[in-house]
């Protein structure tokens, strides 16, 4: 009887598991490519033309990289790997090839953030004059490595919170017979499967390479290489102590129980946004107590539901009731730690996609507490004294607590494609400006907006002589038009800046494209100059 109860759960949890699925494919559609670590300044700058080939390539980041892969492609279209770089923390410099021909060249760039998850872009400059643009590399995101990576992620989380915290109950609070353990070793298995698994899929999406290449020893070295890779070690050695202490009793087993639980809040707090974020004295060890805390409090539930079988149910009831209460705490204070930090402001909970998921997530959890809250009010008292109804009834409940713990852990995993709040603030002040040079006979000017995205955006102009000699003007005036979607021409006047260049604030750019730039200059009262030309805002 309690072998099929146990069937029948986990044929629930498959069900369930599939259904998120459909969700998580749904929500996570191709051609969405999310920055973690934000690109600050490029030598040279995107758009820039040069007399002469650079002396190096250097790319800035708002945070410590790794780089994957560096490429050149050519005004011929012609691609080589970049393999000659030095790396200072934040600073990527590349060496330049000496046989650099006049024309367009893109370098296209693809890095690994502190967090452990993939960046790229390309920078273009051009040698002698702008020529017609390389072919870029596609930035669209493998919808098949998206779900397996977001599979990784639900797979190792079921078998450090369910199994791990699973073993601890059975060492610490109650024994479990031989066939309670069973499912405990099932999803033991299931995480340690789910570890290479996901180390394949983080090292495709790193290389951005397809399925078919999963075979290469680069896609395993660039997953092993990773913050994730110490994640899948740790979690690895955690999964087979908690599978030793499945065998072994006494002290020797409650060891390994106790090894195993600390190794899955060691493993969580290895890699992630959480653990990068800034103060590292608080965020790490919340996200290892946090872990810790969930997977005692989520793998004790199928073990409790077992026990309540049994004749010694009630005693196992009483010492998990008394104990749970301090783990509940220890969830609850880290997590609202890690939530300020990384959400900053209570409006990104419904205008990010990682508040939003986070939101998903209070929800589930403001019902699973509503259940525990409900059994130990209405159901405990009448299981510990032996009331039948009332086993039945918690055992009931439980099996739900468990599909709500499966969807949470599901729902946790789709923060691997959501970039937190606080990352997009800093990359909304560090971002790569988008900008143009226009040269004629009488009038220079180089235009500058940041940042070179949509929303709200500042504008410089630095102008200069047709012979690269100051100009002075009384007036300058910007518009900005991007008649293909629609948007009319946008007229603002320029303030004049005490270094001489002028500056127009508060300038909102609803849409990402090509618009076309004009800059009226007010020479003296009889003498007008115009320029215009087209500027790029990346999305």
């Amino acid at each position: 009887m309690p072998g099929r109860w146990l069937q029948a759960m986990l044929r629930r949890l498959l069900v369930l598991l599939l259904l998120l699925g459909a969700c998580a494919a749904a929500t996570l559609r191709p051609g969405t490519a999310l920055a973690h670590a934000a690109l600050v300044t490029t030598t040279p700058a995107d758009g820039a033309v040069l007399a002469r080939p650079p002396a190096a390539f250097t790319l800035r980041f708002s945070e410590p990289v790794s780089p994957l892969v560096l490429r050149l492609i050519g005004p011929d279209g012609e691609t080589r790997a970049l393999e000659r770089f030095a790396l200072r923390d934040r600073e990527l410099t590349i060496e330049v090839p000496t046989d650099l021909a006049a024309g367009s060249h893109v370098l296209s760039w693809r890095v690994v953030s502190e967090d452990g998850h993939p960046v790229g872009g390309s920078v273009l400059f051009s040698i002698g004059a702008p020529g017609a643009r390389p072919p870029e590399a596609s930035a669209q995101r493998n919808l098949p490595i998206t779900l397996a990576l977001w599979l990784g992620r639900v797979g190792l989380y079921l078998g450090l919170a369910l199994s791990i915290g699973g073993v601890a109950f059975s060492a610490w609070v109650g024994p479990l017979p031989a066939s309670a353990r069973r499912p405990l070793r099932v999803l033991i298995v299931l995480g340690l499967a789910a570890v290479p698994f996901a180390l394949a899929a983080q090292g495709l999406d790193a290389l951005a390479a397809p399925a078919s290449d999963v075979l290469r020893p680069e896609i395993w070295r660039a997953g092993i290489g990773s913050s994730f890779g110490h994640t899948a070690a740790i979690a690895t050695l955690a999964l087979l102590a908690g599978l030793v202490s499945l065998s072994l009793a006494g002290s020797a087993g409650r060891a390994l129980a106790l090894a195993a639980l600390l190794g899955a809040g060691l493993a969580l707090a290895a890699s992630g946004h959480a653990s990068a974020a800034s103060p590292q004295w608080l965020m790490r060890p919340a996200v290892f107590l946090h872990g810790i805390a969930m997977a005692a409090w989520a793998g004790a539930l199928l073990p409790l539901a077992q026990a309540l079988r049994g004749g010694d149910g009630a005693a196992t009831l009483a010492r998990f009731s008394r104990r749970i209460s301090f783990f509940l705490i220890i969830l609850f204070a880290s997590g609202a730690a890690l939530a300020i930090v990384q959400v900053e402001q209570p409006g990104a909970l419904l205008t990010s996609t990682y508040g939003l998921v986070l939101t998903a997530k209070l929800a589930l959890v403001a019902v699973l507490l509503g259940l525990a809250t409900f059994n130990r009010y209405r159901l405990t008292a009448p299981a510990r004294e032996g009331a039948e109804p009332a086993k039945r009834r918690l055992r009931g409940v439980i099996g739900v607590e468990v599909a709500i713990v499966l969807a949470i852990l599901a729902t946790a995993a789709l923060w691997r494609f959501t970039p937190p709040p606080r990352t997009l603030t800093i990359a909304s002040a560090t971002a790569v400006p988008a900008s143009v040079h226009i040269h004629s006979e009488k009038a220079m000017a180089e235009i500058s907006v940041r940042p070179g995205r949509p929303g709200p955006a500042n504008v410089s102009v630095a102008l200069l002589d047709g012979n690269f000699g100051p100009l002075t003007a009384k007036e300058v005036r910007l518009s900005l038009a991007n008649r293909a979607a629609g948007i009319e021409a946008v007229e603002r006047p320029a303030l004049r800046q005490p270094d001489g260049n002028w500056l127009v604030e508060g300038l909102t750019i609803p849409v990402a494209g090509r618009w076309s730039v004009e800059i009226e200059i007010l020479v003296s009262d009889f003498e007008m100059i115009r320029l215009g030309d087209t500027i790029e805002i990346k999305p």
